[in-house]
């Protein structure tokens, strides 16, 4: 049996398990889960939820949802699964599936992701779940914006986290599904340094003008910055206007 390890995200305000060896999980899927603009009641679809890191930042913040992970490993689900039981997320669960060829139709309201995107032609990891986990094949990105429109509701939103140098992809992608209303959210490690990753959000059918926001700054000096010790470590939501 793969052992796993006892941790705590949003500064142990959520209980979370994961695996000891392959993807250990960043920051990444507690920013994501700031990120995302839902109400009590809707439904938010993570795909490729590992453990459920993301969905249970947001659920934590954002009581009443129904959150679904999609996650391609059988043991991640299970993993996923006993972290929401733990937390008495009781509207949450996680089903075995591949983000290509969903199990859904369009019935979410939110769609939230961290895709694969290291270079397929790069050194793999010799771990087959750390490999599977950021490891994109060429076409991964549009087969996932595919199968994340395909479960979405007419007007519904996506959201993902991805590094700078996807976003031109990212872009003609959710283009040419008919998003509108992109907004894209900067990471930048350090005041002053390129940004790493960006945040990405678009609504299905929408005709409102794209936007680009000032962005977060994640360090200074003395460590992480206040504005991101409130989302990484307190649970607040990020500003998207």
């Amino acid at each position: 049996m793969t052992q796993t390890t006892e941790g705590t995200l949003l500064g142990g305000r959520v209980k979370y398990r994961q695996f000891t060896t392959g993807h250990r999980t960043g920051f990444e899927p507690v920013l994501l889960a700031a990120s995302v603009n839902a109400k009590p009641g809707d439904q938010v679809l993570e795909a490729g939820s590992g453990a459920g890191a993301a969905l249970l930042c947001l659920g934590h913040r954002i009581a009443g949802l129904n959150g679904t992970g999609l996650e391609i490993d059988p043991t991640l689900a299970a993993l996923a699964n006993e972290n929401f039981k733990i937390n008495g997320l009781q509207n949450f669960f996680c089903l075995q599936g591949d983000t290509t060829h969903p199990p859904f139709g369009g019935t979410f309201q939110h769609a939230i992701a961290n895709p694969p995107w290291f270079n397929p032609a790069s050194t793999k990891s010799p771990d087959e779940k750390r490999a599977l986990a950021h490891h994109a094949p060429t076409g991964l990105l549009a087969d996932w914006v595919s199968g994340l429109t395909a479960c979405l509701k007419s007007n519904g939103q996506i959201y993902l986290i991805l590094p700078a140098a996807s976003l031109s992809e990212a872009l003609t992608h959710l283009k040419s599904h008919k998003y509108g209303a992109i907004t894209l959210l900067p990471l930048w490690p350090r005041a002053g340094q390129a940004a790493a990753q960006v945040i990405i959000t678009a609504r299905r059918g929408a005709r409102s003008p794209d936007r680009l926001l000032a962005g977060l700054t994640l360090h200074n000096e003395a460590g992480i910055t206040p504005e991101a010790e409130a989302i990484l470590r307190d649970g607040a939501a990020l500003s998207m206007d």
